[in-house]
């Protein structure tokens, strides 16, 4: 026997069916917030009457928080409470503490920056110090003191730099000592020495004479360069005659003043007179009647030596020939 066929479904039951078909997005929409239609119920029945104006509840929205400044918004009401002043105080806390890290790290650098910086403000301090009272009062000329003079009175010297009392020993005027010393022909040099406090130390070297040349004027003294040194009526004791050929301004008397000058002292006082018409024929006259042969102003030292060891070995010879020292003759 064959079973029957269902029967159609009644034109009530497709409209149900789509009433009822929207519950399960409903429930899709209020997801884990929302009940089913039945718990739904049951829950509205335990739960007490509200208020008709209290709005319903959602247990997954952010807890409304009124903001009265002390609180950020959008906070959970679990979260402990936060002010602005406890955010200020933290952020000077963690600024002090940079700031106490970076000077501990920093504490050797600062201390020898320190040290460098000091040195060097006590060094200026110490030569600003010593500028200013080298150019104040403090330190003023009260005494020259002349050094070196022999054949020049110190005391005529003195009294030409009188102009430099009291001026302070930085600004002693060195042209007008210059030009108070050029009085002394003398003079060939000088040289300035400050002695803190009040002293002024004049060390002057002289020219060294070579001999007089004979003028109708007298006996002129001249050194080696041919500086007129002094003029006097009278031939000055101890200095030989020049008989130069061509005068001061020769070559022959260049030649001739430096073998003067060569000379040892005990050779030098036994010279009466000195000849030479060229700067390779110089000729020296002693006291004695001896005559030496000098020729150029070459290896006068080795000459010199040369001939005291002759005159000492041959007392008795009248002509020493030392212009070739190597292979001296003697007459």
């Amino acid at each position: 026997m064959r079973r029957p066929a269902p029967l159609p479904a009644s034109a009530e039951e497709p409209e149900k069916a789509e009433t009822e078909a929207p519950r399960e997005p409903r429930s899709r929409l209020f997801g884990s917030r929302g009940p089913t239609a039945e718990a739904g119920r049951a829950d509205a029945d335990e739960r007490p009457a509200a208020d008709d104006h209290e709005e319903p509840v959602d247990a997954h929205a952010e807890t409304a928080v009124i903001d009265d400044g002390s609180l950020p918004s959008g906070k959970d009401a679990a979260t402990p409470l936060v002010r602005s002043s406890d955010v200020w105080r933290a952020a000077r806390a963690r600024r002090k503490a940079l700031r106490a890290e970076i000077r501990r790290f920093t504490q050797r650098s600062r201390r020898r920056r320190i040290v460098v910086w000091g040195s060097v403000g006590a060094v200026l301090a110490l030569v600003l110090g010593s500028v200013i009272a080298a150019y104040s009062p403090l330190f003023a000329v009260e005494k020259i003191t002349v050094a070196g003079a022999h054949a020049v009175d110190a005391a005529a010297v003195q009294q030409a730099l009188d102009g430099q009392i009291g001026a302070p020993l930085a600004l002693v005027d060195a042209s007008a000592v210059k030009s108070a010393l050029m009085k002394f022909p003398i003079i060939e040099s000088y040289a300035l020495e400050a002695r803190p406090p009040h002293d002024l130390l004049v060390r002057i070297v002289e020219r060294t004479p070579v001999g007089v040349l004979r003028s109708d004027a007298g006996y002129t003294l001249v050194d080696a360069a041919g500086v007129v040194l002094a003029t006097t009526p009278d031939k000055p004791e101890g200095q030989p005659t020049l008989s130069i050929k061509g005068g001061s301004d020769s070559a022959a008397f260049r030649s001739a003043g430096l073998v003067v000058r060569s000379l040892p002292a005990q050779l030098r006082a036994q010279v009466t007179k000195v000849t030479a018409s060229s700067a390779d024929d110089v000729t020296l006259s002693l006291g004695d009647g001896k005559t030496v042969v000098w020729g150029s102003e070459d290896d006068s030292v080795e000459k010199a030596l040369v001939l005291v060891a002759l005159i000492r070995n041959a007392p008795a010879s009248r002509t020493f020939d030392v212009s070739a020292p190597s292979v001296p003759v003697v007459r």
